[in-house]
């Protein structure tokens, strides 16, 4: 089995650093849609360029490689218990090499196991078909959009939308909710698989093996056919936008599968998927473990096509500029839109960080300083010096509890995450003086580059990921977009994509 092992080890590295064409050309698509020198372009434009560095560098397009799950189809009488322990070793070897990020967390101590192993970790599925080859794909789905997946059961009644019943029309509305519901939390603009009927469990199994789908396919079903193009067009007039800050393109692909069901029980499951859409497929020779081919590679994407007038408006953009420390007075001169550069010292936190300062104290001084919602991919050299390999944000609204207290407590004036905070957070910042700002999700080689040295490290009995790093950053770019005189983006742009929802109740599908 060591050439199989060799071969999904290739799997985990192509999956996780090089974005399948059919997913690029949706990003072009979408870059060619959006408006020069908007907020989305500007976004767009990183998210191109990170794409880029990842598969220059093979290192991991966001830094949260999420949970591996693999989808495997073997001949009949193949060795399943084997191809598993392949994998293992395949997954352990990523992980040290810094292809993967170490992810798998017990859930009743914390503890990261620090080599994606672990029971229920990684996720691997096994079906028998009659072929003679082996066939093994892969998504890395990470949890800023997993969090956003959703599962209705109907009838139900849905904000925005009124009385959603046992039909095509009531699936609508799901779906579109489902897309109103994740904003920019789960790094949009993304992709969503549906599922149609099952359980609870084979319901959500469905939705998310219709990820595997090719982005420009066309459904076998007239009726969702149908409701595919349809999903693709209204949701895009919610004006969510990409990372949510309003814009032309909310989702750049839908996906849907239906099964049966009990009559007594309809659901409608949804897998949200970021933009960062990790997912790719092999053919392997079942006697000797070499892949005969890739599944998910049809064809070069160029990434710029048709998008030149937004890059050069990109670079007419004068940020403001911080360096450590910040001042209040720096600070609420800021406004929700401007665009920001820090300089100097930054220091990650994320939720094991939060809940643990609220009782205990720093080990150095956060006054002035900037907190940066992030769990990187880290590397130590020969020397024992650590490396960044990738360090994008993670989603904020997790540290809504804690994050008005501890910037008040340790004197903290920039938090930087995405997808937005809430009403304690807004009114924090108003009180202390302080700014929230948006860097790009799953731009992670993007900002793996503006970090110059990793000055430190504390609470490594957190793990890799929720450890506090101490970086220092050069020209690390992000968008005010909650400042201190009460204003929010993310509110603004949850409002309006409401009221836009909310014209899609009268009834289309019959």
């Amino acid at each position: 089995m060591k050439q199989f092992k060799d071969s999904v080890y290739q799997l985990i590295v192509e999956t996780s650093t090089n974005l399948p064409p059919d997913v690029r050309r949706a990003i072009v698509s979408a870059r060619q849609k959006e408006n020069a020198g908007t907020r989305s372009a500007l976004s767009l434009a990183t998210i191109s360029q990170n794409i880029k560095m990842a598969e220059e560098n093979v290192s991991p397009i966001c830094q949260d490689t999420g949970m591996p799950t693999f989808e495997i189809h073997t001949p009949v009488g193949a060795n399943q218990i084997e191809m598993k322990k392949a994998i293992y070793e395949a997954l352990v070897e990523a992980t040290k090499n810094g292809k993967l990020r170490p992810n798998s967390v017990d859930s009743l101590t914390g503890e990261n196991s620090g080599t994606n192993l672990g029971p229920g970790t990684p996720v691997i599925h096994f079906s028998q078909w009659e072929r003679d080859d082996i066939e093994v794909k892969l998504i890395l789905k990470g949890g800023g959009c997993e969090n956003k997946n959703i599962q209705y059961s109907l009838p139900a009644e849905l904000e925005g939308l009124g009385k959603a019943g046992r039909d095509l029309d009531g699936i609508r509305k799901c779906i579109l909710h489902s897309v109103y519901q994740a904003q920019g939390q789960g790094c949009s603009a993304g992709f969503i698989g549906v599922g149609i009927g099952g359980d609870r469990t084979t319901g959500y199994a469905l939705a998310k093996e219709q990820l595997f789908r090719k982005a420009d396919d066309v459904n076998s079903i007239p009726e969702l056919a149908e409701l595919e193009s349809y999903i693709m067009d209204k949701a895009n007039e919610l004006g969510i936008g990409t990372m949510g800050f309003g814009g032309e393109t909310t989702l750049l692909g839908c996906k849907i599968g239906v099964m049966n069901r009990l009559p007594a029980s309809f659901f409608v499951s949804v897998a949200y998927n970021c933009w960062a859409f990790r997912r790719q497929g092999v053919m392997i020779d079942a006697a000797t473990g070499a892949i005969q081919e890739w599944l998910y590679k049809e064809g070069e994407v160029d990434l710029n096509e048709g998008v030149a007038a937004a890059q050069e408006q990109a670079e007419e953009r004068r940020p403001a500029v911080l360096q450590y420390p910040i001042s209040e007075e720096q600070v609420r001169s800021l406004k929700v839109g401007d665009v920001v550069m820090i300089n100097g010292l930054m220091h990650t936190g994320r939720d094991a960080f939060h809940k643990y300062m609220m009782e205990h104290d720093c080990p150095i001084d956060l006054n002035g300083g900037v907190l940066y919602h992030c769990g990187p991919v880290m590397l130590k050299d020969g020397t024992g010096e650590w490396h960044v390999k990738a360090a994008g944000p993670t989603t904020s609204i997790r540290e809504e509890p804690y994050q008005a207290d501890i910037m008040k407590k340790f004197g903290i004036r920039v938090v930087i995450g995405k997808g937005g905070m809430g009403p304690k957070t807004l009114k924090g910042l108003q009180e202390h003086g302080g700014v929230y700002l948006n860097a790009i999700g799953g731009a992670a080689q993007y900002y793996a580059d503006c970090v110059k040295k990793v000055e430190g490290v504390d609470y490594m009995e957190f793990g890799i990921p929720e450890a506090m790093w101490h970086l220092q950053v050069e020209g690390f770019a992000a968008i005010v977009t909650m400042d201190s005189h009460g204003n929010s983006l993310h509110a603004d742009v949850d409002k309006s994509s409401f009221e836009k929802l909310a014209r899609f109740a009268e009834p289309v599908f019959k």
